[in-house]
């Protein structure tokens, strides 16, 4: 027998680990990094920064059929590093890491994707989208 969630349940869920992301004063951020993604947020970030992107405040909508859809995403237009991103984090404005995530290119099944994993520095790295999930089983 499999774990089933309603709807409200889901949308509670997916509410509450995204309302993670307001914490502290200002928006919060996702970092793009190179590597494989560690253990878990709560082990220290691996790989090349690549850059920054900085989420609206609050940062994501009230979910809906347990899924939250983010609000505007200040692209990073100044990559800090050259590289092949790998993974992301995502961190509230106090520096706190709340869950990481794959990345990889379109049609890659990452669970971030972005045109292209060729990051260069100096050069612009822009999410047009990003939803979170919390499926019904």
């Amino acid at each position: 027998m499999s774990f089933k969630l309603s709807t409200a349940a889901r949308n509670a869920a997916c509410n509450a680990l995204v309302d993670l992301i307001d914490a502290g004063a200002g928006a919060g951020t996702i970092q793009i990094r190179t590597g494989s993604q560690p253990a878990g947020p709560d082990t220290g970030a691996t790989g090349t920064l690549l850059g920054t992107l900085t989420f609206s405040d609050p940062a994501f909508g009230n979910a809906s059929s347990g899924v939250a859809t983010a609000d505007t995403i200040t692209s990073d237009t100044s990559a800090d590093a050259t590289g092949t991103a790998g993974y992301f984090r995502i961190l509230d404005s106090d520096n706190n890491a709340i869950f990481d995530g794959s990345i990889t290119a379109t049609g890659g099944g990452g669970d971030l994707t972005l045109n292209s994993v060729s990051i260069i520095a100096s050069g612009t790295i822009a999410i047009s989208a990003m939803t979170v999930t919390v499926p019904a089983s």
